[in-house]
């Protein structure tokens, strides 16, 4: 009889994470290339209407049913991720440079700059991102830059905290306090020394924003203040699916939803193996 062998508990939590990060490293890929191969191939007609058609369930033709005016659900999927894509990455760099720009100025100035700075951040922090970013687009006829500033204004507040932290630590490393020694200007340091120091961090929050800025364009366009209601995106496609799934269709709310879930999950997957490669003493806190 062949014995039994147990695994520790290190080799199998380290497996498990192996797992999960070639898992959501797969599903990223494939969401990239439905999103750059799908759209030049096959247009979509926004205005397309065939009431022949109309809320079909998934079938072999319509791999996820159609939607209440008979579109392809699959397509206007594809189309809305694409969307929202741009949206989150467009966001995350927007608020990944403000951010970055204000954590670095205030852990380099210090003084009454730096105490200004951060009691900013933690009035704007003390506001619902949601509530804050229905304010900012309000203020803008539908669209997706209105979406794009509303969520890069409302979602560097965490980034500057972050880069702060990292510049106030890196100030005090002995080749920083050589190089101010030497009598390198505040800018030289700030460019040769601090900023190529943060930049990992900087990169690791604009992944990790990614996710957030998709679910925030998606509510935002749920609540019909984000995106226009006949362009397609994943929370505008949620929105019209409303009707149909009262009446009992489920795949007009089940696909996009699973399309808003899927994606970013796997995209704060890999972006906590990230965090784990440059904080390993931290794995107990990564944002998977």
């Amino acid at each position: 009889m062949a014995e039994l062998t147990w695994k520790p508990v290190g080799a199998v939590r380290r497996s498990t994470r192996a797992w999960r990060v070639r898992s959501s490293a797969v599903i990223v890929a494939l969401v990239v290339l439905a999103v750059l191969i799908v759209p030049p191939l096959v247009q979509l007609d926004e205005q397309a209407v065939d009431l022949a058609a109309k809320l079909q369930p998934p079938s072999f033709a319509h791999p996820f049913g159609t939607d209440d005016v008979g579109r392809d659900l699959l397509l206007r999927c594809i189309y809305g991720l694409r969307v929202s894509l741009l949206v989150g990455f467009v966001a995350a760099v927007v608020a990944t440079v403000i951010g970055t720009a204000v954590g670095a100025a205030a852990a380099a100035s210090g003084g009454w700059f730096d105490r200004v700075a951060m009691r900013l951040v933690d009035l704007f922090s003390s506001v619902p991102h949601l509530l804050l970013g229905i304010f900012i687009v309000a203020m803008f006829s539908p669209g997706v830059w209105p979406v794009v500033i509303s969520v890069g204004l409302t979602h560097w507040l965490s980034t500057a905290r972050i880069v702060r932290s990292e510049v106030l630590s890196l100030r005090s490393r002995p080749y920083v306090d050589a190089a101010i020694s030497g009598g390198a200007s505040r800018w030289r340091v700030a460019v040769r020394h601090l900023l190529p120091g943060v930049l990992p961090q900087a990169g690791l929050a604009a992944v990790l924003m990614i996710p957030h800025a998709i679910w925030h364009e998606s509510a935002l366009s749920f609540l019909g203040l984000g995106l226009p209601t006949h362009q397609a995106s994943l929370g505008t496609l949620v929105q019209s699916a409303r009707s149909s799934l009262l009446a009992g269709d489920w795949w007009p709310t089940l696909f996009p939803g699973l399309f808003i879930i899927v994606p970013t999950l796997a995209i704060a997957g890999l972006a906590g193996a990230w965090r784990e490669r440059l904080n390993p003493r931290r794995r107990s806190e990564l944002m998977l």
